[in-house]
């Protein structure tokens, strides 16, 4: 038996905050009954339906992408173009992207039907370190690097603390491969945070997401998660 909140959150109609919202507008039913406390459990012989729609329950599953670019990280695009998902068709569960990563960057990305744990994670308020590498037109001064790793004004609020490490520049080409380590989870932020320094990225790709890393695996291919990073990553987003 599970919390009726618990089961929506999984199925990936809303998170589990939002599914007890719904619980309490009366738009849950269990049973052709509606619900609308919150510690009611449901086995899985239970029909549950948010405003209509029957929850499908499926056993959470957990994988890990290495996106290659020009693919969209969605389940499905208007425009025909490939999407993460399309890395997993033998995967029957109703599997979705954990945050996104831009049609142009490459690398780490999750996929999960586990709607709470993917909620967990893109959630504000978690620690989890992304490292990235950029190449970047033209060499940023060791100045503007600090600026990144103080944190930089954007649009839409200044940054939290970074670090940055240049990892190689080629004075001919004038462009530097840098690496930077960041938590937060803004709309094109690493693009935004370089460009904010005079210096666009040319190329972008997620080498790590928390632990994780892309050892073994080249663009395209994909792996399930174990047990166990499962159970690190919730405890790393809760810290």
């Amino acid at each position: 038996m599970e919390r009726l909140q618990k089961v929506i959150a999984h199925a990936g109609f809303a998170s589990r905050r939002k599914a007890e919202e719904l619980i309490l507008d009366g738009k849950v039913k269990v049973n052709g009954k509606i619900i609308k406390e919150l510690g009611v459990k449901v086995s899985p012989s239970d029909r549950v339906e948010v405003e209509g729609v029957p929850v499908e329950r499926e056993e959470p599953v957990y994988f890990l992408l290495y996106k290659p670019r020009g693919v969209i990280s969605s389940v499905n695009d208007d425009k025909g173009r490939k999407v993460v998902t399309d890395f997993f068709p033998e995967i029957s569960e109703r599997i979705y992207p954990v945050g996104r990563l831009d049609y142009d960057t490459s690398g780490l990305i999750l996929l999960t039907n586990d709607g709470e744990f993917a909620n967990i994670l893109m959630h504000p308020s978690n620690q989890i370190e992304k490292v990235y590498v950029a190449k970047t037109k033209g060499i940023p001064s060791r100045e503007k690097l600090k600026s990144l790793e103080r944190g930089i004004l954007l649009e839409d609020g200044k940054t939290a603390p970074a670090r940055v490490k240049m990892i190689s520049l080629d004075k001919k080409k004038n462009t530097a491969i840098i690496e930077l380590t960041i938590h937060e989870g803004r709309n094109r932020q690493v693009r935004r945070m370089f460009e904010a320094i005079g210096h666009p990225v040319l190329k972008l790709k997620r080498e790590r997401y928390g632990f994780l890393n892309l050892h073994g695996l080249v663009a395209g291919e994909g792996r399930e998660l174990t047990a166990h990073e499962v159970k690190q990553l919730r405890v790393l987003a809760k810290k």
